[in-house]
């Protein structure tokens, strides 16, 4: 099985930024221009990038469509689109823009029939977002935790038909701490559906503890990237070793 980095670009008033913890307090800017870091990942050699509209997560709507425009005009690499997207028609106009795959986050657990709907209406399209506190699922850009464990919702999409589920480890995210290779993998193990881990990787040695678990599909790097803890050379050296 492959490992597929995907570098994060979240945006935040057009901007690229990093967050701690998904507080939108802690946002670190590390570029004005959202179109030119998509093109310098895409020549770094990533085959993916993985982009996430943090404003519309948090107010339910996309709120940077113009820098995902930017985006998607500035790499050739297939993007996969996260942030505020809650209804089908919001799925549908992005990848008619050119969006390979949209992620339902809040939606999933909030209204899991869209969801799954829309996994069925577009296969291979739509891949889930859980985001997990202590195990449980958080919502509305982390700041509500529920009661439904991520191992619970993951299931409930095995027959939906989900392009992949993307674990991210609040706890974890944007605190270079090192990845829940643990969680995230015994995640993967219950699971037919791709578990992609997010939150965490520090370096190197978590793209190595992440593939050595042998069930996790890839990972998205920010942070790490971002500030020179890693380099694109290193982290797909290390992802196609």
């Amino acid at each position: 099985m492959g490992f597929t980095l995907y570098p994060a670009i979240d945006l935040k008033g057009g901007k690229v930024v990093r967050l701690k913890r998904g507080d939108m307090d802690q946002a670190t800017t590390y570029a004005e221009d959202p179109g030119a870091q998509a093109a310098a990942f895409d020549s770094d050699g990533f085959e993916w990038l993985h982009v996430v509209d943090l404003d519309g997560a948090f107010a339910g709507k996309p709120a940077n469509a113009e820098a995902v425009t930017a985006i998607l005009a500035g790499t050739r690499r297939p993007v996969q689109l996260g942030g505020g997207i809650r209804d089908m028609a919001t799925v549908e106009a992005w990848l008619n823009r050119g969006v390979k795959r949209v992620i339902l986050g809040s939606a999933a657990v909030k209204n899991p029939d869209f969801a799954r709907a829309a996994c069925r209406a577009f296969p291979g399209q739509v891949a889930v977002g859980i985001d997990a506190k202590d195990g449980m699922v958080a919502t509305e850009g982390w700041a509500e935790v529920s009661t439904v464990s991520a191992l619970d919702l993951a299931l409930s999409f095995e027959d939906a038909g989900a392009a992949a589920i993307i674990h991210t480890d609040i706890d974890r995210d944007g605190m270079l701490g090192g990845v829940n290779v643990e969680a995230t993998a015994d995640l993967a193990r219950r699971l037919s559906t791709p578990v992609i881990a997010s939150g965490g990787v520090a370096g190197v040695e978590d793209i190595l503890a992440l593939k050595a678990a042998g069930s996790v599909a890839g990972t998205i790097i920010g942070r790490a990237l971002y500030d020179g803890r890693l380099t694109a050379g290193e982290a797909l050296r290390a992802a196609a070793g």
